[in-house]
């Protein structure tokens, strides 16, 4: 079950705040949850929200300014956490590693195996939860995110064929296994054989993979990330693979909340179209 942190009336809706006992991190996790009015009276399409580095739950909830947004196409928002937390789980004084940056992997190497398993716990533990007590529409799902999220985003978009409609990303860790943001994480999390990392890393993952929905991403032109995010990579092989997305560099723009909040009405309409709200 879970517990009510927080609700509060916001477009209409009801943004909520809540927390639970997670099965698969060990730990009590929790996660935000913005269901619009129509949820009153019937099942609403869902859209991810999976946020970066350093952040929790609240981050996008309060930044990025998507409440607005999907109020206007009755589409209710989830902010999981980034991490497991507590004081029994394992953590590193980088501010890229351990808490608030679980890359969104099942670890399976010591310190990190026995809590950060962050791809199991949006692909299964949460949606279980979300699905059982929220009129939500398990059918109708689509993902967002940004930097580690927007990582996040693609390669569980590309890692479960058919779950979601459509993927979106802001400035996204596109391609980790050649950054300083993925290789000294996925190395620590998975150990050091690089066969498994590639299944972490949508650049690698779409040479072999494709998605059937429609695919967004925006990057900043003036990112001072550019070097470790590699949008460079994912556009070349979206282009080699000739793989349907669209990829826009946008002029000025850095990595910071303002850049999301001020593309966020362009990811719920296209997501929004793709669910059919």
């Amino acid at each position: 079950m879970f517990e009510t942190v927080s609700e509060n009336r916001c477009f209409g809706g009801v943004q909520g705040v809540y927390s639970h006992d997670s099965d698969v991190c060990g730990c009590t996790m929790t996660f935000g949850l913005f269901l619009p009015e129509k949820a009153q009276r019937a099942p609403v399409p869902l859209l991810w929200y999976l946020s970066g580095l350093t952040c929790t739950h609240e981050n996008a909830m309060t930044k990025a300014g998507a409440q607005a947004w999907a109020a206007q196409h009755q589409i209710a928002l989830v902010f999981p956490d980034t991490s497991p937390r507590g004081d029994h789980v394992a953590d590193d004084d980088a501010f890229d590693l351990g808490k608030g940056a679980g890359f969104y992997v099942n670890a399976t190497q010591k310190p990190w195996a026995p809590h950060y398993r962050m791809w199991d716990y949006v692909a299964s533990d949460l949606p279980r939860l979300l699905f059982n007590n929220f009129p939500l529409d398990e059918a109708r799902q689509a993902i967002t995110g940004h930097s580690m999220g927007g990582h996040g985003a693609l390669t569980l978009a590309l890692g479960l064929p058919g779950r979601f409609s459509s993927v979106s990303a802001f400035a996204p860790i596109a391609n980790p296994t050649a950054s300083d943001w993925g290789r000294r994480q996925l190395s620590a999390y998975l150990g050091a054989d690089e066969s498994r990392w590639a299944r972490h890393d949508a650049s690698l993952l779409l040479t072999g993979a494709r998605f059937d929905g429609p695919i967004l991403i925006d990057q900043g032109a003036a990112d001072q990330f550019l070097d470790r995010l590699r949008p460079e990579a994912l556009a070349a092989v979206l282009a080699e693979t000739r793989q349907p997305a669209t990829l826009r560099m946008q002029k000025g723009y850095d990595h910071s909340y303002f850049f999301v909040a001020s593309f966020m009405r362009d990811h719920v309409a296209f997501h929004a179209a793709a669910l059919g709200a």
